[in-house]
């Protein structure tokens, strides 16, 4: 990877990352179509840690998902051009993030 150290995407309660490659790979490309940094807040997430957010949503848990710090409109823009631009179909956004996976699910797009 060009722009990311696989530790970013540790899992906060444990440790553990189970990123897919692929997945890691598509978000590489995003943020060098992007050409903004892209800060990771969560990546990988064991069981319990998503359990303890209160997620019931298996794309963090299978490695397939990753939420970027957004703090303003022009980085958002950036971020979200880069993701589309890579072939991203799941994008989740927050005021203060921007959720992106690239599970097998139908396309989407939706507010937190």
């Amino acid at each position: 990877m060009k722009h990311f150290k696989r530790e970013e995407f540790n899992c906060k309660h444990c440790g553990k990352n189970e990123m897919r490659d692929d997945f890691l790979e598509m978000l590489d490309n995003a943020r060098e179509i992007a050409g903004v940094p892209f800060k990771i807040n969560s990546g990988y997430r064991c069981s319990e840690h998503n359990a303890a957010i209160g997620s019931t949503s298996v794309n963090h848990v299978s490695g397939r998902a990753a939420d970027i710090a957004a703090v303003d409109g022009p980085t958002r823009g950036a971020i979200l051009r880069g993701l589309y631009l890579a072939g991203f179909k799941r994008i989740g956004l927050h005021r203060d993030f921007i959720h992106a996976d690239n599970t097998p699910q139908v396309a989407s797009a939706w507010f937190y």
